[in-house]
């Protein structure tokens, strides 16, 4: 995905949170990652200190794990702000 689509994306993706929910409001990021590395690691600690609740569960053969994080935000600029941070991270995939 190149860099405009990107942005395409992340705006329609705020203008539909906006009219959706009242903020602050409570969001859920899913994100599947390789288990083996650091990705785990670094989102934990993009979502530490904002009373995230993180959920993890590891696939049957082990090769991925899939997160889940809820956490309450103050606008829809706080979610597209953590989706960009966690974006930079490879082989995440988020849901």
């Amino acid at each position: 995905m190149d860099a405009s689509n990107s942005d395409e994306f992340y705006d329609k993706l705020k203008g539909q949170l906006a009219d959706t929910a009242i903020w602050p409001s409570k969001y859920m990021y899913k994100f599947i990652v390789p288990t083996s590395g650091t990705a785990v690691t670094q989102i934990k600690t993009i979502f530490d200190n904002t009373g995230a609740v993180i959920t993890s569960k590891v696939s049957s053969k082990g090769a991925f794990t899939s997160l889940t994080i809820v956490v309450i935000l103050k606008n829809p600029d706080a979610v597209v702000k953590k989706y960009k941070r966690v974006g930079l991270i490879p082989g995440v995939i988020s849901l």
